[in-house]
């Protein structure tokens, strides 16, 4: 079962995502080049927002997890001397984290001793659990004792990391919700991988590129009369369009990353926390904005289109719809919404269904013949109690 989530945002005059050289990302698709939001911006944002409305365990995706988060947390809240906790945290990264990720000591002092080479993205459930197993080696007293105590835990348990996790009392989500829908790719031995849930396409314009340099500059406030000039100049590229957007959630590996169960058996769970969880994934996606250059361009828009699609089907995109960059006159959004719905009835004359329903929230008007138009709280709805039946009903009865 997959959910599939389109979109058509309108951004004004904004940078919504920046290369290296702080020129707008674009990428050249059909007849034109497009301005381009990459995935990995839009899931950042997306995952900044789902933290302030979900009550589930999130994660940290860090080079500072060990130095800032369990040194500090086994020091200063569970009362362990510091030299013996360093030590143990030390032996810890060795027997979790391969050579390539791990801490590269040499010439390092304090926290940075224990600085990751890498970022790797752990979980609230881990740093739990490895602060619990660390106060509990430390206990021993002596540090010989309580290396030895910790080595053996780490040997002996080497490809049971998440069943100790769940003995414990610290869950599934072992790397957060942000594993659980993003996945996380480790190359240690004991630290479990989780397959993303969730995959998400680059967001393009669906009209060639447009963009302006903006040239602007600074005046001193403290300026005398006689001294002219500004206090610093500079510019930055500025662009407007319309995005489409694409997202696709594997339902039932979503539920296995949720429960720790067999994918294949997804629907013999208890869909509560999948069903808050994509309740508060859809709204992100169609209201949280990429937060480039807040303070300048305040760029906030919420979609004017979104088609939300379930099924068994293979999915499918519907990025081709505008290989051909629509021209930049009369209502766009209409335009796009409409090219849209012609090329997904041509999709279904060459393949028959598929999907095997959909719902559409849109300010503007969709064909009824292919999709109904609800709002956006009712299309959630309909789509949770298609994928979970009557438990998606009863969720979104309460939730909304």
């Amino acid at each position: 079962m997959f959910l599939q989530i389109h979109t058509l945002t309108s951004y004004h005059a904004t940078l919504l995502n920046r290369d290296d050289a702080g020129l707008a990302k674009r990428i050249p698709f059909g007849n034109s080049t497009r301005l381009r939001i990459s995935s990995q911006c839009l899931k950042r944002h997306w995952s900044e927002s789902l933290r302030e409305v979900l009550d589930l365990p999130r994660g940290f995706r860090t080079r500072h997890f060990f130095s800032r988060e369990i040194l500090p947390r086994l020091v200063e809240k569970e009362g362990v001397d510091s030299g013996l906790a360093e030590r143990l945290v030390m032996t810890l990264v060795e027997g979790l984290i391969t050579k390539k990720e791990g801490i590269g000591s040499e010439g390092r002092s304090g926290e940075d001793r224990l600085m990751l080479k890498q970022p790797v993205l752990f979980g609230k459930p881990e740093a739990d659990f490895m602060v619990s197993l660390l106060k509990e080696c430390a206990a021993k007293g002596e540090q010989a004792e309580a290396m030895e105590l910790l080595k053996a835990n780490l040997k002996g348990n080497k490809n049971n990391f998440k069943a100790m996790l769940r003995q414990a009392g610290h869950g599934d989500l072992f790397a957060g919700f942000e594993g659980a829908l993003f996945g996380r790719f480790v190359t240690s031995d004991i630290l479990a991988r989780s397959d993303a849930a969730v995959h998400v396409a680059h967001s393009f314009t669906v009209h060639g590129l447009d963009t302006e340099v903006d040239y602007f500059t600074v005046v001193d406030d403290l300026n005398l009369p006689e001294e002219t000039g500004a206090a610093h100049a500079g510019d930055m590229e500025l662009g407007a369009g319309v995005y489409y957007g694409y997202v696709v959630v594997d339902i039932p590996l979503l539920l296995s990353n949720l429960t720790g169960c067999d994918s294949k058996d997804w629907e013999k769970q208890d869909p509560k926390e999948a069903c808050s969880l994509l309740e508060a994934l859809v709204k992100a996606v169609s209201t949280v904005s990429p937060g480039a250059k807040l303070g300048s361009t305040a760029p906030y828009a919420y979609s004017d289109f979104l088609l939300l699609e379930a099924g068994k089907q293979q999915p499918r995109s519907l990025a081709n719809a505008y290989l051909r960059a629509l021209s930049e006159k009369g209502d766009m959004i209409q335009e796009a919404i409409d090219v849209l719905a012609v090329h997904l009835l041509g999709m279904e004359k060459m393949y028959g269904k598929t999907s095997d329903m959909k719902a559409v929230a849109t300010t503007k008007s969709f064909d009824e013949a292919i999709a109904r138009t609800f709002s956006l709280n009712e299309a959630l709805k309909q789509v949770l109690g298609f994928c979970f039946g009557e438990k998606g009903h009863g969720y979104f009865a309460t939730a909304v």
